[in-house]
């Protein structure tokens, strides 16, 4: 099912429209651009979809790279680590967090 709000949201960041739980029937588009029709939000959902999970797993690396590999990279940079300790955790942080197939 289409998330018209999140397809709006990434397709038109500068628009102004109001809309009632997530009914394209309900879409009010307040711009003075066209109206997207449904069939294009429809169109376009998979790959706003797509993209949005591509950003949790990049928020998600982020977040454990700064709390699992970064730490032992600065370890091995001061000589009191290993590499391979670091790469390991880097490797850990990739399996946990796989990027999405695409659509």
């Amino acid at each position: 099912m289409t998330d018209y709000i999140a397809t709006i949201v990434a397709l038109y960041p500068d628009a102004e429209w109001t809309i009632s739980a997530n009914d394209y029937d309900t879409l009010n588009w307040l711009s003075d651009s066209p109206k997207p029709t449904q069939a294009e939000l429809d169109a376009a959902w998979p790959t706003v979809d797509y993209n949005n999970q591509i950003d949790a797993v990049e928020d998600a690396r982020r977040a454990a790279y700064e709390a699992q590999s970064d730490p032992l990279f600065f370890e091995w940079q001061r000589g009191d680590g290993t590499e391979q300790a670091w790469l390991d955790a880097v490797a850990a942080v990739k399996a946990a967090h796989p990027y999405p197939p695409a659509p």
